[in-house]
């Protein structure tokens, strides 16, 4: 009977924690306007897509390029590109420079990006957004929110 007691405690201790971890979600406000709330750690996460293929990005405006992991590359159908050695936060990354047909985010969306391979997240679905799809945006950081506002129809290019 305590075994059986330790083990609900354990389970709901594992509930709490998956929906602590559990982004918030973006959420359109207007056309072509995407409100990021800050995540518990302080990074701004949003849903996406890479060719279709869903991920999880985290906003890094530091980052010049979109990356993802290998296993995205592969199933977005990117091909093998080009290698490549990218400098990041952490060092040297070698990786691969290839094109997706189209990033989207919410209700934004930008085609034809140079996007970053290699990328190692926590899981086979994280991404970093990075500059070269940001720059087609208004971004605003106010309190807990990151908001993204397309400029003068540039977003779907």
């Amino acid at each position: 009977m305590l075994l059986a007691i330790w083990i609900g405690v354990m389970f709901a201790i594992y509930l709490v924690t998956e929906v602590y971890r559990k982004p918030n979600e973006g959420k359109v406000m207007a056309h072509d306007v995407l409100e990021i709330p800050r995540d518990r750690d302080g990074h701004f996460r949003v849903a996406g897509s890479v060719n279709g293929v869903p991920v999880q990005f985290m906003v890094d405006t530091g980052a010049s390029l979109i990356s993802i992991t290998d296993a995205v590359a592969e199933r977005a159908n990117l091909g093998e590109g080009v290698p490549i050695s990218f400098q990041t936060a952490n060092g040297v990354r070698q990786g691969m420079m290839s094109r997706a047909e189209r990033i989207e985010v919410g209700p934004l969306a930008v085609n034809d990006l140079r996007v970053g391979t290699g990328y190692t997240g926590e899981s086979a679905r994280d991404a970093l957004l990075g500059q070269n799809f940001l720059r087609y945006f208004d971004v605003s950081i106010s309190g807990n929110s990151m908001v993204l506002k397309a400029r003068d129809n540039e977003a779907s290019r």
